[in-house]
């Protein structure tokens, strides 16, 4: 069987490495500024695997050059704040025969772009520095909106500067929403706004090439990107196994850093106290070094921050998403450690005493990723880890223990080994097909699971969330396709593509200089019924009532994904599902009464409005009360949930935590949709018994 690796990283970066010694970034003088001969060859070699290899094929006509002209101007100015109509209206004019300047790798436009930009962001820069010599009027009745409500460009200067009058206002009065002082919010202000000033100063060549080349691919397609040389090397870092961090998936957005998500055996995740959305806003190292504010910073300058040796400390300040822009940070600290293959690997639980079947247990198997030791396999041990072998030893061990049904937990399972996808299918199937792989050329490949026999053939269930991504879907496809068990949860992520690294310079022989590499789209995944796991993901035959309060999420949210489409069945042979209307209308019943739901569904609606929020008060008893009845609804709700499971809710904002009691109550709420889930299995297990005819007594 082919190997592909794959993992769930769009626009993100891995922190899974120790930082090397960086040199100290110096300002670029504008005058070098300018495309150099790599650039040119780089950006016609681009096009041309673009257009020969790329899933989605190229048509780079005008319309496609305009919008990659959006495209670039909405990454250096994606709240337009900037550039001005007549700056837009200029560049405009200058890119009409964008189309041809790409093909030749003239990049003259994107680098006057960026020099205009520049000087733009060191006028917004200034006014920001004078409005805080200034006071502001916290009680009048005016709001900022940090997503723009009209799609023109400002006009006139008068235009931005009340833009940026409103912007201040919001920065200031979200630190003294935290507590902060007002001297301390001058100062640290002051920090921002000139910082984001020495960063643009400091981006060179590559830097703006490397800007527009992705505004270019991804105009095209979201999970395609250039890497010049450098971020090529700090991808090779962050792809290795065995390195010091923090375990987490960032991106970037807007002016922040956003958690995308943990890594399982990593320090985010074992915390408990970093979750997917949430926003970094200062870093710091060791137990009392400064705080630096980083809202404003690029992505790969917040990595290099948080980047360090096993053992040492970085302490972060995250806003969270449940807060929204509203909220208060909070400050957490964390160890670097080694982020190892068995950090990774699955674990097994029984869930008991469940009221539904009394004397009945579940087996819960949780799979964090799809892992395989690929180094171990290759230098012959035969004893390698994978997730198929350890998932194997789990199921004997829960069958030797009698469990009446067994639960695969792909929740924030992001991907990994497509072998391992495929081979733990086979456990559950005799033998067939597992998932289609379509590639540029439209040739379809079947990954096949061949060996006869199953592991276990007793009841199934797969629990999945809206981050059960790639590897994960794909086996969630395959059990729900064959019929094999019940899919329950939330719809999956959707990421059904297959990427690949190109080095540029195999098609430049002789080129000395290096040229970077393209992270290509070159296949995608469908399922063996036909449908794709693209877009869609995988929809759960029983849903829980947090999906109805998803927005946009995962592939969905992406601009320029690709679409969701079918091709051509595989030749297998399912198996219908039956009583699911009954299982579904038991579990709502079961919900409705269930305080551990009831929480869930109000932080999915929580969440749900604050996503959907463009506008926030400037009116500071407005914000507080806002900010207050939002953490009074969610803690009221957790300690109502935790109090009728018989435990004692920990103040998470008290000086000294009972760690231990905090990891008790962060494992109780994680079990309470593994716990409905278990329910559901028994009551499908009951059903199933319910129809087997009586046997018949004889004389």
């Amino acid at each position: 069987m082919k190997q592909r690796l794959f993992r769930f990283l769009p626009v993100a970066m891995l922190l899974l490495a120790a930082s090397a010694a960086l040199a100290v970034p110096h300002p670029i003088p504008l005058s070098e500024l300018f495309p150099n001969p790599g650039h040119t060859k780089s950006a016609i070699v681009i096009n041309k695997v673009l257009e020969r290899y790329h899933y989605r094929k190229v048509n780079l006509d005008k319309t496609f050059a305009r919008q990659v002209l959006d495209k670039y101007l909405e990454a250096l100015d994606p709240n337009r704040s900037f550039f001005l109509a007549r700056d837009v209206e200029r560049f405009e004019n200058g890119a009409r025969h964008l189309d041809d300047s790409l093909r030749r790798g003239d990049l003259d436009i994107a680098f006057d772009i960026f020099r205009v930009y520049r000087m733009r962001v060191d006028e917004r820069v200034a006014h920001a520095l004078k409005l805080l010599e200034g006071t502001f009027d916290f009680t009048r009745t005016e709001s900022y909106a940090f997503e723009p409500a009209d799609p023109r460009w400002a006009t006139d200067s008068a235009t931005l500067d009340d833009l940026w009058r409103k912007r201040v206002m919001n920065d200031f009065l979200t630190l003294r929403l935290a507590d902060k002082p007002d001297a301390e919010i001058r100062e640290r202000l002051q920090k921002r706004y000139e910082g984001l000033a020495r960063r643009i100063h400091q981006f060179d060549g590559d830097d703006v090439f490397q800007t527009f080349m992705n505004a270019y691919t991804q105009t095209l397609e979201p999970h395609t990107s250039f890497m010049s040389p450098d971020t090529s090397e700090n991808f090779d870092i962050s792809m290795k196994l065995s390195l010091e961090g923090i375990g987490a998936v960032l991106r970037g957005d807007n002016e922040y850093t956003v958690v995308q998500s943990t890594v399982p055996g990593g320090p985010a995740r074992d915390s408990g106290q970093i979750h997917t959305g949430d926003q970094i806003v200062g870093v710091a190292q060791g137990l009392d070094g400064p705080m630096e504010d980083v809202v404003g910073w690029r992505l790969e300058d917040v990595v290099d921050k948080i980047r360090g040796p096993k053992g040492s400390v970085v302490r972060l300040q995250l806003l969270s998403k449940a807060s929204g822009s509203t909220g208060r940070a909070r400050e957490i600290s964390l160890v670097r450690n080694e982020i190892k293959l068995e950090d990774q690997a699955a674990k097994s639980f029984v869930v008991e005493d469940l009221a539904n079947g009394p004397g009945l247990k579940i087996g819960v198997v949780e799979i964090p990723a799809f892992y395989r030791d690929f180094a171990a396999e290759g230098s012959g041990n035969r004893d390698f880890r994978s997730t198929t072998r350890d998932v194997r030893r789990l199921i004997d061990d829960l069958v030797a223990r009698g469990v009446a049904g067994i639960l695969i937990d792909l929740r924030g399972n992001g991907g990994g080994s497509l072998a391992e996808a495929t081979s733990l299918t086979g456990l559950f199937i005799d033998t067939g097909p597992v998932v289609q792989v379509k590639d540029a050329f439209g040739k379809v490949d079947i990954e096949a699971d061949t060996d006869a026999g199953v592991a276990y053939s007793g009841p199934l269930a797969v629990l999945v969330d809206r981050d059960s991504a790639s590897a994960s879907e794909i086996f969630a496809a395959a059990i729900q396709d064959y019929g094999r068990g019940l899919i329950i949860g939330e719809p999956t992520f959707g990421k059904g593509t297959v990427q690949t690294l190109i080095d540029l310079n195999r098609y430049v022989p002789g080129e000395a200089n290096d040229l970077g590499r393209l992270r290509l789209t070159m296949a995608e995944f469908f399922r063996i019924n036909g449908g794709s796991t693209q877009l869609r993901g995988v929809e759960p035959d029983i849903r829980f009532p947090s999906a109805e309060y998803l927005k946009e999420h995962g592939e969905r949210s992406l601009d320029n994904a690709l679409p969701w489409t079918r091709i051509q069945a595989a030749a297998y042979q399912g198996n219908g599902l039956v009583g699911v209307d009954l299982l579904t209308r038991q579990s709502a019943e079961r919900i409705a009464r269930d305080s551990g739901f009831k929480m869930l569904t109000e932080r999915s609606k929580m969440m749900r409005e604050i996503e959907e929020q463009t506008q926030v008060s400037l009116r500071e008893t407005e914000r507080r009360t806002a900010d207050e009845q939002r953490e009074r609804a969610f803690k009221n709700d957790q300690d109502s949930f935790l109090r009728a499971r018989g435990i004692t809710p920990v103040d998470e904002d008290a000086e000294q935590i009972d760690e231990d009691a905090l990891d008790v109550q962060r494992k109780a709420i994680a079990r309470i949709e593994v716990d409905e889930a278990a329910r559901i299995l028994i009551d499908g297990v009951l059903l199933e018994r319910a129809k087997r005819p009586m046997a018949v007594m004889r004389d």
